[in-house]
């Protein structure tokens, strides 16, 4: 007599609501290839819908540079739980999303408590700090990455790597050429601008009082502009709506990155994942991040490697959106730059079949599908 299958239990570990929104997606994917997985983890509300049983919500934790050490003592407490039950409620396969300050850790207590790892969306170590390849070499089973040069790079430092395209491409389809932008009827004086300050309360917190500035500012030259903003949930569009500055006045989206990129002419992004998501709506944008002038020029700039930050310029191997990353007190030059592309609809144009041609090639599979299939593998 055959004996029973045995049931497969996964943890699921994302830090941060763009990694649980990844997640969320796989979570589904796996459990239409195998309905009987049981899935645990720490992330939030999507991920529970997904059908994860959440040790913790992390959601709302997510915090970035100045504000991580709010955190630490959280997140410590967090890992020994996580830790105990590794030991106590073995899984069989540990899929660690994004947040490398934290989910290095994660992996590390799989490994020595005997599960596999998988590690979604490769840290950036290309980027920086190259050295800690050792350190994942350590920890990590299976490495899925997202963007297209990733996957050579990691395997020539003998890692198990595959390209699995990326994750905010899942939900367009795969001919992107439909939305570039010609703009030939467009009028500089009655431009739709988007503002998009990120999903981290530190984003919000660093970004969205100066993207007002500068909106207000794009406003004074081009009197019929109107703003959108977008909210990565109902709590952030709250508080987004909470902290207004005088005289500032916008319409506010929830989760909604490229669909509100489709209406718009131009967009204030915050670095990240949205910028990625701006592209693909063909839509021109400026990419800015705010950092401290005494923690950039006694470490980050030491240690960045790569000649741009913003993900679609370094996709792209040049500056095809201007970067202000980081910028440390003055708005001005990011508003000199955003009017004068506004006010050249050529050039916004010719950036809008660029962001096509670059994100084109990352639309050519469905990710959670495909590192569903992984998933599977490494545990069948």
């Amino acid at each position: 007599m055959a004996e029973p299958k045995k049931q497969i239990r996964v943890f699921v570990s994302a830090a941060e609501p763009s990694g649980e929104r990844h997640c969320a997606s796989l979570i589904k994917a796996c459990l239409r290839l195998d309905p009987s997985i049981e899935f645990v983890g720490i992330g939030g509300p999507k991920m529970e819908a997904a059908g994860c049983h959440l040790l913790e919500n992390t959601s709302e934790k997510a915090s970035m540079l100045h504000n991580a050490l709010k955190e630490v003592v959280f997140f410590w407490k967090l890992l020994q739980r996580i830790k105990k039950l590794f030991r106590e409620d073995p899984v069989d396969l540990v899929i660690v999303c994004d947040s490398p300050s934290f989910n290095f850790h994660v992996a590390k207590a799989a490994k020595k408590a005997g599960a596999q790892t998988m590690f979604y969306v490769a840290p950036q170590l290309w980027a920086w700090a190259a050295w800690r390849i050792h350190k994942l070499k350590r920890c990590c089973d299976k490495l899925c990455c997202i963007l297209p040069f990733e996957e050579a790079w990691f395997k020539e430092r003998d890692m198990d790597a595959v390209f699995v395209s990326n994750p905010l491409l899942d939900e367009v389809t795969q001919d992107l050429t439909p939305h570039i932008r010609d703009y030939a009827t467009y009028d500089p004086n009655q431009v739709k601008v988007g503002l998009m300050p990120g999903s981290r309360s530190a984003e919000i917190d660093l970004l969205w009082t100066p993207m007002q500035e500068i909106a207000l500012q794009i406003k004074q030259t081009c009197a019929q502009t109107t703003f959108t903003a977008v909210a990565a949930d109902e709590a952030r569009k709250t508080k987004l709506a909470s902290l207004e500055i005088p005289e500032f006045d916008c319409e506010y989206t929830v989760d909604s990155v490229r669909e509100t990129a489709k209406r718009m002419d131009f967009c204030l992004v915050a670095s990240g994942s949205a910028t990625v998501e701006v592209a693909t709506a063909g839509c021109p944008m400026v990419v800015m991040y705010k950092a401290s002038r005494l923690g950039w020029h006694l470490a980050a700039r030491w240690l960045i490697k790569t000649p741009y930050m913003s993900l679609v310029n370094i996709l792209a191997n040049r500056e095809m959106v201007p970067e202000f990353m980081p910028y440390f007190t003055s708005i001005d030059p990011i508003v000199d730059t955003a009017r004068t592309l506004i006010k050249n609809p050529k050039q916004l144009a010719q950036t809008s079949r660029d962001l096509i041609g670059i994100t084109q090639p990352l639309a050519q599979q469905n990710t959670a599908d495909t590192v569903a299939k992984i998933a599977l593998d490494m545990v069948s």
